[in-house]
């Protein structure tokens, strides 16, 4: 897995997490489903990149 990718799957998870929690705490429902659906594209992206990194041994 490149560092590049793990990176930006980790920083996704990270904003996307932020992003729902914050949205939650003011009530606002869709900007936490929007928080939610980037915390699981980084997620998705991490592991598209760890299974192609376990493919290349």
């Amino acid at each position: 897995m490149s560092a590049g990718e793990r990176a930006k799957a980790k920083a996704e998870q990270i904003v996307g997490k932020t992003v729902r929690k914050a949205a939650h705490a003011v009530h606002k429902e869709t900007l936490a489903a929007k928080g939610a659906a980037l915390e699981t594209r980084g997620k998705m992206r991490g592991a598209k990149e760890q299974a192609r990194g376990s493919f290349k041994h």
